[in-house]
């Protein structure tokens, strides 16, 4: 498991939305509950007008995320057939390799993890950077995610719900090389929810993150 003595996680929005959350939990089939639930679902209805057009996202140059070897994941996040659904749980996962790709740096601004995030959550992030630079570590395993749930709202927001399982992830030490393996726990399975901006570039940027660690229903 991933975890670091004082920030276990980046924490940047109201508790109270993630608690709602545990309510539809990690690896439930109630969809429409979820995204009852999830942050920034409540504003607006589905709609394709929420991002700007196709042409105009591919035009932008995004940042090169070179992740070591070492560090491998798992999306179990199938395409939904919705460009708008898709085009976040895209960026959505960029996000989180773009967190591991300053981490491996040991870079608090890199530019990758900043292009996909503003406000609250670029400014948790940085901190939660800032951790693995001064106890010189970084991540290392395989991590999984699973179960995302996604609304998009036809006012540029969206909502995203994800699990990832970090029983195979560890931290790793830059000065020595050492691994520290921890056992398999219940507290290795993570719930985020998260609240998203569509951009002038078409890219789904996220504002706020929060996270809930440990409880049974993250469980697969």
């Amino acid at each position: 498991m991933t975890r670091r003595p004082r920030r276990l996680l980046i924490t940047t929005a109201a508790a109270a939305a993630t608690a709602a959350l545990l309510l539809a939990g990690c690896g439930d089939d109630g969809d429409a509950k979820a995204n009852e639930e999830i942050a920034g679902a409540d504003t607006g209805s589905e709609g394709s007008s929420a991002s700007p057009t196709a042409s105009a996202t591919e035009s932008v140059e995004r940042p090169m995320i070179n992740l070591p070897s070492d560090l491998t994941y798992t999306f179990d996040w199938p395409k939904t057939g919705d460009g708008d659904k898709d085009a976040v749980l895209n960026d959505g996962q960029q996000f989180i390799k773009a967190v591991d790709i300053a981490i491996a740096e040991q870079d608090p601004l890199n530019k990758a993890y900043r292009f996909y995030s503003e406000g609250a959550a670029a400014a948790g992030t940085q901190d939660f950077i800032q951790e693995f630079v001064e106890y010189k570590d970084r991540i290392t395993g395989k991590k999984h995610y699973y179960d995302a749930k996604v609304q998009v709202n036809d006012d540029g927001t969206a909502g995203l719900v994800y699990c990832e399982d970090q029983n195979k992830a560890y931290n790793k030490s830059l000065k020595n090389g050492k691994m520290a393996v921890t056992p398999e726990s219940k507290d290795n399975y993570v719930l985020y929810n998260s609240r998203l901006r569509v951009n002038k570039e078409g890219i789904w940027v996220t504002e706020t993150l929060t996270s809930q660690r440990g409880s049974a229903v993250f469980q697969p």
